[in-house]
């Protein structure tokens, strides 16, 4: 039995789905109080913010509220009191993107970092390409064994790169913007720059066929 071994790959290039981005709020004071009550309206503006856009906001989370005490460089007196809390938000309707990042960066105390850019998990387009690596493998042990002289008589196996063994799968795949993950940038000499980033979705599996006895060795 003569076997063919191949590899099947396949690349697209596609707009993305999604944009994330991080906010930070930050307050700083000498009493700890004052602190807490300016983290907490800056955190209730920003939620209200976000609240006006949740048509366009896929989802957001809190990922954590940090509060700690300053230490004078000597003992342990506490100078004063600084505290932030984190929000990441995933925005599925660019059109509401560029303002939202505006309005939230003109907070007061508040950075901003993003947008990156990226597709669903879920997203089609991840099958899609696999079922393209597929169809690629086929044709390229088709190839092999016409070379040969041969014909392609039953698939062995199709598997991820590496795997083997019998393992049968529709393959692996990555995705990767085409240029650099965006940074936005305010109050700078880098521009807030908002247009979307194409995603190249690759993905590649092995294939092992029979075929019919070579004559043209």
């Amino acid at each position: 039995m003569t076997v063919v071994a191949v590899r099947g790959e396949a690349l697209r290039e596609v707009d993305p789905e999604l944009a994330e981005f991080t906010v930070v709020v930050v307050a700083r004071d000498k009493d700890r109080q004052t602190t807490l009550t300016r983290l907490r309206e800056r955190a209730e503006a920003l939620r209200a913010l976000f609240d006006r856009h949740a048509e366009a906001i896929e989802r957001r989370e809190t990922s954590g509220l940090h509060v700690h005490p300053e230490m004078g460089k000597k003992g342990e007196r506490v100078t004063a009191y600084s505290g932030s809390v984190v929000t990441t938000v995933v925005v599925r309707d660019f059109t509401a993107l560029g303002e939202m990042l505006l309005t939230v960066a003109n907070q007061d105390q508040t950075h901003v970092d993003g947008p990156t850019w990226s597709l669903r998990p879920d997203s089609p387009v991840h099958k899609e390409v696999r079922r393209d690596a597929v169809a690629n493998a086929i044709a390229r042990g088709k190839e092999y064994a016409e070379a040969l002289g041969a014909q392609v008589v039953d698939l062995l196996e199709l598997s991820d790169p590496g795997l083997g063994g019998g393992a049968q799968s529709l393959g692996r795949f990555q995705t990767y913007d085409m240029q650099a993950k965006t940074r936005a940038s305010y109050g700078g000499a880098a521009p807030l720059e908002l247009d979307p980033q194409r995603q190249r979705v690759r993905a590649e599996v092995e294939a092992r066929f029979t075929v019919t006895t070579p004559t043209a060795l």
